[in-house]
C-alpha cells in the first residue's frame, strides 16, 4: 500500500529532524494545523521524496536558502540540526554559509554562523 503524502513526509521529516522537526510541526497544530499539514506534505512529502538529490545535498541547500534569507533563525537552526542528522560534516555547514557572504552578503552570513554555532554548541561540537 502506498503511503499518503501526509504519510510520507511525517516519515521523512522523522528520517531528517526527529523530534525537533515534529516540535515544529506540533507548535502549528493549535493555531494553524494546516499550516502545519502544508508543511509536512508539499516539502517533506513531495519535494524531499524526489530523486536527484540524496537528504544531504537537500539539506545544504536548505540552509544555504535558509541563511540567504536572513530572517529565519529557527528554521535554520532545525535545518543546521537536520544537514548534521544525515551526515553533512560541520565545516561543510560552514563553508556553506561562508559562500552565502558573496552572494546574500555579510550580515546574513554572519547571522547564519551564528545559528550554526548554537546548533553547534548545542551538540557539544564546539564549545558555547
Amino acid at each position: 500500500m502506498a503511503l499518503t503524502r501526509y504519510e510520507a513526509g511525517l516519515a521523512k521529516l522523522k528520517e531528517i529532524d526527529g523530534a525537533a522537526g515534529e516540535a515544529v510541526i506540533d507548535s502549528l497544530r493549535t493555531i494553524a494545523p494546516d499550516l502545519a499539514r502544508y508543511t509536512i506534505e508539499f516539502p517533506f512529502g513531495d519535494i524531499y521524496q524526489r530523486p536527484g538529490l540524496d537528504l544531504a545535498s537537500r539539506e545544504l541547500a536548505t540552509v544555504a536558502a535558509l541563511t540567504a534569507l536572513g530572517h529565519c533563525a529557527p528554521q535554520l537552526k532545525v535545518h543546521i540540526h537536520g544537514a548534521l542528522n544525515v551526515g553533512v560534516t560541520p565545516d561543510q555547514i560552514v563553508e556553506v554559509i561562508i559562500q552565502m557572504a558573496v552572494y546574500a552578503g555579510f550580515p546574513a552570513a554572519l547571522n547564519g554562523m551564528t545559528a550554526a554555532k548554537e546548533v553547534f554548541g548545542e551538540r557539544g561540537l564546539i564549545e558555547a
